[in-house]
């Protein structure tokens, strides 16, 4: 019997015995299509966040409070708070002198509170920012203005709202000179953004804008800032600007040759790296943990294969009769396996396929920037590894099928 012949009688006793063929699969298509879903959706939410922090420049510098070593990155990444980052510290990089390639910076607080109106109520994330926020960020408004310098050094209570805020608080009414309360303040709304949707997994349209310094004192009560970016006025001097930066904060910190900076200064390039690290390692091992189903449904196919050469003895028992020989029992039941696993890891791609598109559909719905991304070396790798798991776990059925004595399977009942 040749191998296309043993292939056609597995595909007949598939569709003989559909139930049990479909349960014996579904370790394997959960397993494939797990795998596919994982290495897709991480690709997606990856393009999402390296899409997303390219879109804000690629001319901008990132400063972070906590010092980075080879361990590992700032402790405030790790939702650590550390308070060595002044606002002091940001102002003194705007030095056409010393840092004559800043064009323009942003320093940064956050958090969250209920703004009201009128009885009017809505969630929302308070910003406190710095009057070059729509430089940096690449951004304007669509009504009135944004605050000045002048506002933040008077702290001054004045707010400039996200489109979200704005349907939500006013409706039809123009927020321009509404006072709207932020934890027991009241701040009178000067601009609304425009239009910026989804960034980093966070509304911006559901934002409110004020002066870092204002946040500071009335809203959390704080003297440090959370971060900052700086906007340099051409990508390629971005190594100079980040030069003259750590020259001018180690001497605003006091920090002397040698000693351990209490900051991180990096360009969106070594964060667009830190980011592709981190999403890999997690997409990794997200696919390890799916794979694992794989090598459970391949202890399922042995289970089921060996009870399928039980059911099946009196006819091996013939077929030795008539002389086929051990070799041919053993391909007979070994190519059946791997016809199994490898028609359960197709289906599995398939299903994977299917999925990982209906997630991107939904988040492009929602309003993410998600690639649709599937890898056709891991659809490669998956089958691949199906066609293996069903000739290794197919080989003791196969071995045992092989090895029945034709007179004692001839008399089994």
């Amino acid at each position: 019997m040749d191998i296309k012949e043993n292939i056609n009688n597995s595909l007949n006793i598939i569709r003989l015995n559909k139930v049990r063929s479909f349960l014996t699969m579904l370790g394997i298509v959960i397993g494939i299509m797990g795998v596919i879903v994982i290495i897709s959706v991480g690709s997606g939410a990856q393009s999402l966040i390296i899409n997303q922090v390219r879109s804000v420049g690629s001319n901008l510098i990132g400063i972070l409070p906590g010092g980075t070593d080879e361990e590992g990155p700032p402790a405030s990444v790790m939702g650590i708070i550390i308070t060595t980052l002044k606002y002091d510290d940001i102002k003194a990089l705007k030095d056409p002198n010393r840092s004559p390639h800043v064009e323009a910076y942003s320093a940064y607080v956050r958090g969250t509170a209920t703004a009201v109106w009128k009885g009017n109520k809505t969630d929302t994330t308070f910003i406190g920012a710095s009057a070059d926020l729509p430089i940096v960020e690449d951004t304007g408004v669509s009504a009135g203005h944004f605050f000045t310098k002048d506002d933040e050094g008077s702290m001054q209570r004045v707010a400039v709202i996200g489109q979200d805020v704005k349907d939500n608080l006013f409706a039809d009414v123009d927020p321009i000179g509404q006072l709207v309360k932020i934890e027991k303040h009241n701040f009178r709304i000067v601009g609304v953004m425009e239009e910026r949707g989804v960034s980093g997994f966070s509304n911006q349209d559901n934002q409110i804008y004020v002066p870092v310094t204002t946040a500071q004192k009335l809203l959390l009560g704080i003297d440090y800032i959370s971060y900052a970016r700086v906007k340099v006025e051409d990508e390629n001097n971005i190594e100079r600007a980040i030069e003259d930066i750590e020259i001018i904060l180690r001497e605003m910190h006091d920090i002397g040759p040698g000693d351990f900076d209490d900051f991180t200064v990096s360009s969106q390039k070594d964060g667009l790296e830190a980011l592709f690290n981190i999403t890999n390692a997690i997409r990794l091992f997200l696919a390890a943990i799916a794979g694992l189903a794989l090598l459970v449904g391949g202890i399922g196919i042995m289970n089921i294969m060996l009870v399928s050469v039980q059911e099946r003895i009196r006819e091996i028992g013939l077929r030795k009769a008539v002389g086929a020989k051990n070799n041919q029992i053993l391909m007979q039941f070994l190519i059946e396996t791997v016809v199994l696993t490898t028609i359960a890891g197709i289906i599995g791609v398939a299903l994977g396929i299917g999925i990982s598109y209906l997630v991107s559909i939904i988040a492009q719905y929602l309003g993410f920037d998600w690639d649709f991304v599937i890898s056709i070396f891991a659809i490669i790798v998956s089958v691949g590894i199906s066609f293996i798991i069903g000739f290794i776990f197919g080989l003791v059925p196969a071995r045992r099928a092989s090895k029945l004595d034709p007179i004692d399977a001839l008399r089994y009942e």
